[in-house]
């Protein structure tokens, strides 16, 4: 299977900041609306200036002033419409952000050059701030670019205002000098939390880049696992049980992660069905054993597949199901899982097909082979029993049936019952079949047999002479050869072949992989193909996860945090419909809060330097301050204790603890909220507190007496009028502050911006201040009345923050979001790995899974030959005499419901550690079948020494033993008196896989068969070997009791040996 979160791709490679994809990601989620946004606010202001322009007196003296402010509103108002109509203009985004920051500067300077010889240091210091401001939050600038843009920004205000003020007014140059620092100081605090912001915001918007990327490449892999899953799941069983199972295996998975009771009653699961009216076809090839002894490993796997493959293709084309393959025998049943009224005409039909290709396969290679085909018909039950290989089986005394008519039957010839002449009609010609004569079963059941006439046998003769010429062009090489090369033009798909590919590969396909394959001999240009066919396949994949992301991107431009309508979100709150999501979302850990609160520090010292500046050195100034600093440096230090004091919290407990509670800052909410609450409204109060206590001054107020003389850096005249204009700056400050708290609640921002604001407005336009015179003449912009436009300019920062904040906490909303899907796919994906492992391991041996699914994944034929492997069979003869088919017992259902138990206590056996060498193979009807030292590394087999080649035998001679005790166990609570009969060989096999369409693996040898026929010939309770294992388990202290010579099937006379179970070294342990 595949490495657990291969599918995550590395961060350096593959993916940079600078990727084109990322860059139109960038543009969609956060330039382009965060563009709109400015040019929305920006036409908002234009038009509330020209609104407040036509309302006053004095309009006609500042005409210059409104031509460019409605040359900015109709430009801005077009760069709108074309933002909104067409989003190619990505790139022109660079141009439109000059564009709108020029239109600023030309605005702003303008209102400042309009009137000659009335300038004034303080003057659109506002307006300056937001431009910087909005370069590095709203414009589509690079890091680089907005720090250039700022800086030309605020140093041509302070170098040109100092010029021009320098020239014409007649203040002293210390006045002068503090105004121009103090500018200076707003100006700095604009670039470095425009920075902070734009740094935080891009970093924001990579890791949501990411997250997005790799949640769409899970769900890319995720599709392909489930595409994988369900043609293998197919590959093991039919359509009508597979999703059954597959849920069953999920469920498992869930209650073993949550630590439940695998089984909540005391039967496993029984996925078997009963259906009528169905015809079974049982196939073996006559002389096929002989074949096979002279075949190399890779020959009898290529020659199996082939065969077989040709089979399931004649199956599909007369609607037959391939139930199993037994070694060299074949069956099938048609009239599954859907009734067909003509299932006994396709399985005569499949039959008779069967024969001609094994008779072209004689005529064209020489070699001595034949088809023999019984057919039956009648009822079944079939499904899956036990709990690992699962492999589609059917059952019934009707299937015993059809078998013994294979057996009965005559090479080349399909053998029917009478019940299946009876569904055939008159399709086909019969004559006597004399089973009986055959088989002592058929005729103690007085079944009547017949032989099917294959119609194409009276068109066969006239082309007898072309199959010869072949077969004498080859008569030199080995029969094994001949077939083989003969059956590789047929073209059968390859088993597992499905499973590499994007689309599933139906048996249709086969043919035409069999025209492509006609000519390429077996072993040529296989690993040129698979890696043509990978890297093909990894760049379609590249494909498809572009085009998802792409739509993605695009569905991000129809979702924003204004108007769109989304699944996710409820409406313009942007709460998620999902309550658990919204609460991950509210106790998210913040990891970048500890910097916020520094900036927040910085904001406070640059309001402190502002008024030290400016306002008059007071004690009541240094006293407010001195409070709100210990208050930010308490909670800096609440911030920073972890990294400051860690290494004197070791002697000092209360250390300990504050380091503890420092910890808890960016993930405890409980504690981070407070800390910010009293932060931002620290800094909040502190920008106004000053200007709210002074209330209304005397004309003479130099400072009360008793708090200490002040110093007035202005002089009385100009004093309050810039001391208005400079509160107002901090105050724009402190709400700049709050914006840097990126991540913190936008409720919470909102709630704070608000009352702030309507506090500042209240303040600024109740409190009395004389020498308002000191404006005079002047006016800002053009409004006479200075505290209009300390309005204006709040509102504006409000709104911009309000606006900005939004989008952000639906930038950090998204990002909890594909976070929170990334999860869940994460998860899905794990459940899909795990599945697809299972349903492996239910087909394959590990070692031999990794061949075909995995990073290498190899579509050559699977085979290896094996020096010494011990092969077991272990049958319930009495279960035969048990199962019965009757009302009671469901049709023999119920009786299947035990042997399920049986065969699934069998398989639990095989998950102690002890056993985890033995392999089970298949089991056949009521017989288990399994080996070990399959699992032996390839290569490795020859270096291992004797003992520990031969240490497998006695493991399975326990494991024998072992399923003599459960079956035990199951007869004492079932009341039965079932017993074992084993046998067991050990000696040379070959493993593969084979078949396309259901892929099985399997083992072959003389090996094989004579631990079968060890079975067969054995007596109950007992287990039998031969005298070559005998004497291994004599080595390895077993006691083995010479049974004597028996009559062999195809071998002749063996001496075979009992294993005395009494005497072994397993220890009973409580099953």
């Amino acid at each position: 299977m595949p490495a657990k979160g291969k599918y995550f791709f590395n961060e350096t490679d593959d993916c940079r900041m600078s990727d084109p994809l990322y860059e139109k990601y960038r543009y969609t989620s956060q330039q382009h609306p965060l563009l709109l946004l400015l040019l929305f606010i920006a036409i908002i202001f234009w038009s509330t200036l020209i609104i407040i322009f036509f309302t006053t007196e004095e309009a006609h003296n500042h005409l210059a002033f409104i031509i460019a402010v409605c040359a900015a509103l109709v430009i801005f108002a077009v760069m709108y419409l074309l933002l909104c109509i067409e989003s190619l203009f990505r790139r022109w985004l660079t141009l439109f952000g000059v564009m709108i920051w020029v239109c600023f500067l030309i605005v702003g300077y303008v209102s400042l050059f309009e009137r000659e010889n009335d300038y004034q240091l303080w003057d659109q210091v506002p307006f300056f701030l937001f431009i910087i401001f909005t370069v590095y939050t709203m414009l589509p600038f690079g890091m680089r670019g907005a720090v250039i843009i700022s800086l030309l920004s605020a140093l041509s205000h302070i170098i040109v205002l100092s010029i021009m003020v320098s020239m014409t007014s007649q203040e002293n140059k210390e006045s002068i000098l503090f105004q121009l620092f103090a500018n200076a100081v707003i100006f700095l605090c604009g670039n470095l939390m425009g920075a902070f912001h734009k740094r935080q915001m891009q970093v924001a918007s990579w890791d949501l880049y990411r997250y997005t990327l790799k949640c769409i490449q899970v769900r890319m892999k995720l599709k392909i696992e489930k595409r994988q899953q369900e043609n293998l799941l197919l590959s093991i069983l039919p359509a009508h049980i597979s999703m059954e199972m597959k849920l069953a295996i999920i469920e498992r998975l869930k209650e073993t992660n949550d630590n439940r009771q695998m089984h909540d009653n005391n039967f496993h699961s029984l996925y078997v069905k009963r259906h009528q009216n169905v015809s079974i076809l049982y196939a073996d090839i006559v002389g096929f054993t002989r074949l096979a002894s002279d075949c190399s490993p890779k020959e009898l796997v290529v020659m199996l597949n082939e065969l077989f493959g040709k089979f399931d293709q004649i199956a599909k084309e007369n609607e037959c199901m391939r139930i199993k393959i037994l070694g060299d025998c074949y069956y099938c049943v048609s009239g599954l899982p859907v009734s067909l009224p003509v299932h006994a005409r396709n399985c005569v039909k499949m039959g008779l097909d069967m024969c001609e290709a094994i008779k072209q396969v004689r005529e064209a290679t020489g070699v001595d082979i034949n088809m023999r085909v019984g057919i039956h018909s009648g009822n079944v039950l079939c499904g899956v029993i036990g709990l690992r290989k699962w492999q589609y089986d059917v059952w019934s005394h009707d299937v015993s049936l059809a078998n013994r008519m294979e057996s009965a039957g005559v090479p080349g010839r399909v053998h029917i019952t009478e019940a299946t002449l009876n569904h055939l009609g008159k399709a086909y010609e019969v004559e006597e079949g004399n089973g009986h004569l055959r088989d002592p079963y058929l005729e103690s059941m007085n079944i009547k047999t017949y032989l099917v006439v294959d119609p194409r046998s009276k068109q066969c003769t006239a082309n007898n002479h072309l199959p010869k010429t072949r077969v004498n062009d080859g008569l030199k090489m080995r029969a094994s050869v001949r077939m083989t090369r003969y059956l590789e033009s047929w073209g059968a798909a390859r088993p597992f072949a499905h499973l590499n590919h994007r689309e599933s590969v139906s048996s249709d396909s086969s043919s035409s992989q069999g025209k492509q394959r006609k000519e390429i001999p077996l072993s040529s240009t296989g690993r040129q193909r698979n890696s043509d066919r990978s890297s093909s396949q990894k760049g379609r994949i590249e494909e498809d996860i572009y085009d998802e992301m792409m739509s993605t991107i695009e569905g991000l431009s129809s979702t924003n945090p204004w108007c769109g309508r989304s699944d996710d979100f409820c409406g313009f709150s942007l709460i998620f419909a999902e309550p658990s999501l919204e609460k991950e979302y509210r106790t998210i850990p913040i990891l970048k809060l500890k910097s916020y609160f520094a900036c927040a520090s910085f904001v406070f010292l640059c309001i402190f330097l502002i008024q030290m500046f400016i306002m008059p050195k007071t004690a009541k100034l240094g006293i407010s301050f001195g409070i709100v600093a210990v208050i930010i440096v308490l909670i800096l230090f609440v911030c920073f204790a972890e990294k400051c004091m860690k290494r004197c919290s070791e002697s000092w407990p209360f250390l300990r603890r504050l380091c503890a509670i420092s910890e808890k800052v960016e993930t405890m909410p409980l504690l981070r909220l407070p800390l910010a609450v009293i932060t931002i409204g620290a800094l909040l109060i502190i920008a106004i507190f000053n200007f709210a206590t002074e209330g209304n001054k005397p004309a003479n107020f130099t400072g009360s007496n008793d708090l200490g003389a002040a110093t007035y850096p202005f002089g009385n005249t100009t004093q309050s009028c810039i001391e208005e204009t400079y509160y107002a700056y901090c105050c724009i400050l402190a709400f700049i502050a709050c914006s840097v708290f990126l991540q913190i609640s936008f409720e919470l921002k909102v709630l704070l911006l608000s009352i702030a604001v309507t506090v500042y407005l209240i303040i600024f336009n109740t409190l009395q201040h004389r020498n308002l015179s000191f404006y005079g003449n002047s006016t800002r912009l053009f409004i006479k009345e200075p505290r209009i436009t300390t309005n204006l300019y709040l509102v504006l920062f409000y709104i911009t923050l309000i606006l900005l904040a939004k989008q952000i906490d639906y930038y950090c909303r998204l990002d909890c979001l594909w976070k929170s899907k990334f999860k869940k796919e994460h998860e899905q994906f794990e459940t899909m790995e795990n599945v697809n492992r299972l349903l492996l391991e239910n087909v394959l041996p590990a070692h031999v899974a990794a061949y075909f699914i995995g990073e290498k994944r190899n579509e050559d034929w699977y085979h290896q030959s094996y020096d010494c492997v011990c092969v077991m069979f272990a049958s319930v003869p009495d279960f035969k005499v048990f199962y019965t088919e009757c009302d009671i017992n469901k049709e023999g259902l119920e009786c299947l419901r035990l042997l399920n138990e049986i065969i699934a206590d069998f398989d639990e056996l095989l998950l102690k550690p002890k056993f985890s060498g033995v392999e089970k193979i298949k089991t056949i009807g009521s017989t288990y079948m399994a080996a070990a030292g399959l699992s032996v590394t390839p290569g490795q087999e020859n270096s291992q020494d004797k003992e520990r080649q031969h240490a497998h035998i006695g493991i399975m001679v326990e494991y024998g033993i072992a399923l003599m005790s459960k079956l035990d166990g199951i007869n004492r609570h079932s009341f039965n008196n079932f017993r074992l009969r084993i046998g067991i060989n050990h000696g040379p096999v070959i493993a593969g896989v084979i078949g396309a369409r259901k892929p099985q693996y399997d083992i072959w040898g003389n090996t094989v068969n004579v631990a079968s026929r060890m079975e067969s010939t054995g007596e109950l309770g007992k287990i039998q070997v031969t005298e070559e294992t005998s004497k291994i388990l004599q080595e390895l202290g077993y006691s083995c009791e010479c049974r004597g010579l028996i009559n062999v099937k195809g071998k002749g006379e063996l001496r075979t040996y009992f294993v005395c179970t009494e005497t072994a070294k397993f220890q009973e342990e409580k099953f």
